[in-house]
């Protein structure tokens, strides 16, 4: 293994697409993911623990947390096949105690878990298709119970224990609630979902069998033992300032109210990818969170929701919305708070509520704070500071400050500082940012933006553009170790500028594609660049040509770097290898096994180098590189690492990747053979302020100062207006309680003597209740003698019965006591002989349970076997951890020698602090003498305060004056009062009266409305009625015009055809005639009007029609429903028909056989002539033949014959009821298809008789 070691020590970022990914450790600790580890912040302190994900490791899934606190289980992908790890997290450092990754089922990934209550249970969810829950005694790794969830590939958002019971289990995700029972080895469902599926992401158990689950449309639904019970909708409006608030506007109360939730998360591409389809005005509710007062839910963008209990009725009431504040720094204010809540979490006190977002912000808001702000929504606060929301693609850092500065795709720039580990500066840009470096000393930074290449200043508050660049996209930029000089890539060209007039002094043209990394070697005389065509080239600045190169064509180079010497170029690229380049040559290059390098970088002093690579982990290897397969691999980020770089002084080292996160590392060599070099001036603390800054904090200090004073003097007066109230106030009350002192006095004087009376009257009713007593203690003593004396006697009666009975009694016992002995003889006998019985039983089952003892020892002594095998292996692994201790103890003493020259450097800089302090006193001593000057002038002003005091009571005794007449005023205004009331009630009955005439009058004026409208709507009706009289009357008119000019064409047609009937005989005459006749009387506008005549008819046709075929569908429906009723019976009545023709064709086929049989019979008797069978045939009927058949067989063909005239009877009565049918107006049969006549039937009948 390598010698170079580094350690996580701090990391800037969240994952906040992690399944459940925030909670409370304890009051003060929180965990959640960044890169790969899952991180423990102390709130307070701001320190950071980390918890690494497993090796290989592609990243982590889902958290979960036990409820006992004491175990952490991460779902992670591990080598492309699922795993779980659980981390015992009671444990310094936090050790694994169990990993499950031998699955004997299908699993692509586990997308959520959870704990049971006595953190013994885990269940587990894996995504679709298999879309599997899995229940498992998880410290076993055995698996208890498996179902699957869902067959439709939903995905499946959330699973969750019952907080009291083991067995019961809550599914959600997409059209799903499912409730299942753990019972006999397996989960059952044991609710049926009712209703309209919905896309459910959040729920949470409010009790042992309550629900609350959240929806994509804003909807909280309640659900007990898995049926609905209440419904909330959450729905978003547009207030008129630009902001959408939240409104719960649809309630809907059954039988149980609404409680509180809690909220792991479901994956946040998948909720937005189902729920797209959604309304945008709808909230989508990502995350529920319980307590004690009710719970928090998300409600849309930027906005938490807080529902109470409320005391007469068991359900909850929205009291308090809480927005993510807007942000000033952004360049799009409003953006801001459009990020989704992710996840919410309670700190155990319930006295902090922490939320994830969409954008990897961690925000959090003390509870007290919503409880003060009643009516306006309260606003969370950073929990740490901003973070990034989008994969990092610039990094630099500087060597007078302990500053880093990042860029990202976000839009934003960022300035961290490694040494407080907190944010010192951040800004959001319209452009996206592409790279960022650094000046030496802090003060500048040159940043790459997607329209322009920008030369910034680092202020004490805000980062500002001094110059700009026309370079587009700049993915590469640096300034050079010493300040004076900065080069930036624009595409395959790097253009080097000067920091002192900010002029470009020199192109260097060559690559042929994208330069992907440059690097300047450490006396700026050189500039090394890679790109993706394979090229590294080595620039002489003060020449502008390239000195050395080194092509490959079959790489893309992702970064270079150069030795301290200047001599060596390392390189690394797509071909899975690190290239050592000397002299325009590679002289090494070693496999990174299966990885492709994308950053790299070595150490100023030469002895470490660090690669990033495309998975996300470090390798740590010392310099000259080994030949084998000698580095240390770190997990750190779950994406590929963008960056990488070393502190000047090399003693931390920077990553970032495409997770968002930023890493800080610390950075050594086991050996010591890395310089740790020590800083001669520490850190500088200057900053950057401008002039107009400085001046308008001045103003404002001063406006300040003024406003203070001000303040001072209304206090004071304030004060005095109290302290005069005050006195007042106990001068009244002394006198009140002197007068109720003294009335108080006087009760009790009277008290007294009421006491005394009631004493004299008691006395004197006790002897009088004991004279009583003693009389009537008399009278009872004569009674009771006498009673005592009728009761002896009785007794004495009572003696002698008691023998008599006695003597009774002990004959039936005797008689008792002989049928007692024979049943008991016989039952002896009787349970003796099942004894024996039993006992031999009971023989057998002891050599069974021999034989079982026999086996169980063997199994057990086989066990214990096995038990000190593992006990002495794990004795030798323990063996091993303790050498490995041994060594590590050494390497701390190591370091505890470093750390006493450390405290002996520590000591001197107190000695500086000590010189600093005694200039600092001697500067005190001359601020005292300013402040006794102020204290002069703070008297003088003194004495005009008290100057203004006396003027003030003046003014006062006139306010007591003027009080004096409004208190008599005052009188004024109640005798006037009184007045008006008596005034009031004589005018009460009057009001009354008018109050009745109006309503009166206002139903009048209704009923008089009600006719106005009829009067309307009836001179509406006579009015169509006119004109339709109208209508019809000019038609008539017409019409007996036509009839009249019709009459008179038709005589004068007439006479012209009497005129033409003369030519009869002349055909050419007489066809000019008639040409003539058509020419006259058959026109133009008459085949018009008759074309229109005939548009008419066919509209009338067609009208008349349209009813008939209605008429017509009408009585088709009728016809079908009858014939459907009636074509039951006639298919049964001719199946009967069909199956009655056969039988009688059967009978004339046996006939015919029986008379050539008797025929044969006949011939060869030689008792008739031998004829033929058709004759025979023929002369059949005429002969009494019949008598030799069977009479049974005669019998049969008459009960045929009457069968056959009943069916001709039904078929005639159907037919008839057919006609009767056939003959309404617009009836056919069903196909067109008439029955044929009953006669044709009856004749086809008798032929096949016949």
């Amino acid at each position: 293994m390598s010698a170079v070691v580094a350690q996580t020590l701090h990391v800037f970022g969240l994952r906040s697409h992690v399944a459940n990914n925030i909670f409370y450790f304890d009051e003060q600790i929180i965990i959640f993911p960044s890169g790969n580890h899952c991180v423990k912040y102390n709130v307070d302190q701001k320190w950071q623990k980390f918890i690494p994900g497993s090796d290989k490791s592609q990243g982590m899934l889902a958290l979960s947390i036990s409820p006992n606190r004491r175990y952490l289980a991460i779902s992670e992908t591990v080598q492309e096949k699922p795993a779980i790890t659980i981390y015992e997290l009671s444990s310094i450092p936090c050790r694994k105690r169990k990993v499950l990754n031998n699955f004997d089922f299908q699993v692509q990934k586990f997308i959520s878990m959870a704990f049971s209550p006595d953190s013994k249970y885990l269940l587990a969810q894996t995504s679709p298709p298999e879309s599997n829950l899995v229940y498992w005694l998880w410290e076993k790794q055995k698996v208890m119970a498996i179902v699957r969830i869902d067959t439709q590939n939903n995905p499946v958002y959330q699973v969750s224990f019952s907080p009291q019971d083991n067995t019961q289990v809550c599914v959600t995700g997409n059209g799903m609630f499912k409730l299942l029972r753990f019972t006999e080895g397996t989960l059952k469902q044991t609710n049926f979902q009712r209703g309209e599926p919905q896309n459910y992401l959040a729920h949470t158990w409010v009790a042992d069998d309550k629900i609350v689950v959240g929806t994509d449309t804003g909807k909280l639904f309640l659900f007990e033992s898995g049926d609905q019970r209440w419904e909330t909708s959450i729905m978003v409006k547009e207030p008129t300032h630009d902001s959408k608030s939240l409104d719960v506007i649809q309630e809907s109360e059954s039988l149980i109210e609404f409680p509180p939730v809690s909220s792991p998360l479901p994956s946040y591409e998948q909720m937005v990818a189902t729920s797209s389809h959604s309304q945008l005005s709808m909230p989508q509710v990502f995350a529920i969170a319980a307590y004690s007062k009710g719970f928090a839910c998300s409600a849309g963008p930027g906005r938490v929701l807080l529902f109470e209990k409320m005391e007469e009725k068991d359900f909850y009431r929205e009291s308090r919305e809480i927005r993510i504040p807007v942000d000033p720094q952004s360049n799009d204010p409003s953006q801001s708070d459009k990020q989704d809540v992710l996840c919410l979490c309670f700190s155990p006190s319930e006295e902090t509520l922490v939320a994830s977002t969409s954008k990897n912000q961690l925000y959090s808001i003390t509870m007290s704070l919503t409880e003060i702000s009643k009516g306006e929504p309260a606003h969370f606060e950073y929990l740490m500071y901003p973070l990034h929301s989008a994969p990092i693609t610039g990094l630099a850092t500087c060597i007078r400050k302990p500053l880093i500065a990042t860029c990202s795709l976000d839009r934003s720039i960022r300035i961290w500082n490694y040494e407080t580990n907190t944010l010192e500066l951040f800004k959001e840009y319209q452009e996206e940012a592409y790279s960022i470096s650094l000046h030496p000393s802090g003060h500048f930074i040159v940043v790459g933006f997607a329209d322009k290449l920008r030369l910034m200043n680092l202020l004490i508050d805000d980062i500002r553009s001094f110059k700009e660049y026309s370079i587009r996209g700049c993915r590469e930029c640096s300034f050079s170790n010493g300040g004076h000089l900065f080069a930036a890539v624009n595409g395959n060209v790097i253009h080097v500028y000067t920091t002192t007039n900010l002029e470009n002094i020199s192109s260097l043209k060559g690559h042929t594609g994208k330069i992907r990394s440059i690097v300047w070697n450490a006396d700026d005389s050189k500039l090394i660049s890679g790109g993706t065509d394979g090229a590294v080239y080595e620039w002489n600045l003060s020449t502008g040509k390239r000195e050395t190169e080194c092509v490959l064509k079959s790489c893309s180079y992702n970064c270079v770097t150069v030795s301290p010497d200047a001599k060596i170029i390392f390189a690394v690229g797509s071909d899975h290898t690190l290239k050592e380049i000397a002299d325009s040559s590679i002289l090494r290059e070693i496999s990174a096994f299966d990885v492709t390098y994308t950053t790299i970088v070595i150490s100023h002093s030469g002895r470490m180098m660090f690669v990033g690579t495309s998975v996300g982990t470090i390798r740590a290897m010392k310099y000259p590189l080994p030949l084998q397969k000698e580095f240390n691999e770190y997990q750190a980020h779950a994406g590929p690492i963008t960056k990488m770089l070393l502190t000047f002084d090399d003693q931390f080292l920077l990553t970032a990747a495409e997770d968002g996160c930023l890493f800080t590392w610390k950075v050594f060599d086991k050996d010591g053979r890395g310089i740790k070099r020590e800083r001669e001036v520490g850190f500088a603390e200057e900053v950057l302020v401008t002039k107009t800054d400085m001046e308008e904090k001045a103003q404002v200090m001063l406006e300040l100062k003024t406003r203070v004073e001000e303040l001072k003097m209304e206090n004071e007066y304030q004060l005095r207006l109290k302290d005069m109230n005050y006195s007042e106030k106990i001068k009244e009350l002394t006198d009140k309680f002197i007068q109720e002192m003294e009335s108080l006095k006087t009760k009790n004087q009277v008290l007294r003597t009421e006491k005394e009376k009631q004493d004299v009257y008691h006395r004197e009713h006790i002897e009088d209740l004991l004279d009583k007593q003693s009389r009537e203690l008399q009278d009872l003593e004569c009674c009771n003698n006498q009673k005592l004396l009728l009761e002896y006697e009785k007794y004495q009666e009572l003696q002698l019965k008691s023998q008599r009975m006695q003597e009774e009694y002990e004959k039936q016992l005797r008689d008792n006591d002989e049928t007692k002995s024979q049943a008991l003889e016989e039952l002896t006998e009787f349970y003796e002989a099942k004894l024996q019985e039993k006992t031999t039983l009971l023989e057998e089952a002891q050599e069974d349970v021999r034989q079982q003892l026999r086996e169980f020892e063997e199994t057990k002594k086989q066990i214990e076997e096995d038990e000190d095998r593992e006990i002495q292996d794990i004795k030798t692994k323990y063996e091993k951890k303790l050498r490995d201790e041994k060594e590590s103890n050494l390497r701390l003493k190591g370091e505890t020698g470093i750390m006493r020259k450390k405290f002996s450097s520590l000591q001197k800089e107190i000695e500086e602090r000590t010189n600093d302090i005694e200039t600092l006193k001697g500067e005190q001593v001359k601020l005292q003498g300013v402040i006794k000057s102020l204290e002069k002038d703070i008297q003088g002003l003194k004495r005009e305060i008290q100057e203004r005091d006396e003027t003030i009571q003046d003014k006062e005794k006139r306010i007591y004056d003027l009080k004096k007449k409004n208190q008599e005023l005052g009188k004024f205004k109640f005798v006037l009062d009184y007045k008006i009331k008596e005034l009031k009630k004589q005018i009460e009955p009057r009001e009354n009266e008018i109050r009745v005439m109006k309503e009166q009058i206002q139903e009048m004026e209704a009923e008089l409305e009600n006719f106005h409208k009829q009067n309307t709507q009836l001179e509406l009706n006579i009015t169509e009625l006119w004109q339709k009289l109208r209508a019809t009357d000019q038609e008539m008119r017409r019409e007996r015009q036509k009839e009249r000019d019709l009459e008179a064409l038709v005589k004068r047609f007439k006479t012209d055809l009497h005129n033409c009937v003369a030519y009869i005989q002349e055909p050419r005459l007489l066809k000019e005639k008639i040409r003539g006749l058509f020419e006259k009387y058959v026109q133009r506008a008459d085949m018009v009007e008759i074309a229109g005549l005939n548009t008419d008819l066919q509209q009338e046709y067609a009208r008349q029609r349209e009813h008939l075929e209605r008429n017509l569908a009408t009585l088709k429906k009728k016809v079908v429903k009858e014939g459907e009723l009636h074509r039951t019976d006639y298919v049964r009545i001719m199946q009967e028909n069909v199956s009655l023709l056969k039988e009688m064709n059967e009978l004339r086929r046996e006939l015919k056989f029986t008379r050539s049989q008797v025929y044969d019979l006949e011939a060869a008797l030689k008792l008739t002539k031998k004829v033929r069978p058709q004759e025979v045939s023929e002369t059949e009927p005429s002969r009494d033949m019949l008598s030799t058949a069977p009479t049974a067989r005669l019998n049969q063909q008459e009960e045929t014959g009457r069968i056959i005239e009943m069916q001709r009877l039904e078929i005639q009565r159907l037919r008839d009821q057919i006609q009767e049918q056939e003959q309404i107006t617009g009836f056919h049969t069903l196909a067109g298809v008439r029955l044929p006549s009953l006669s044709n039937s009856e004749v086809d009948l008798e032929v096949k008789t016949n």
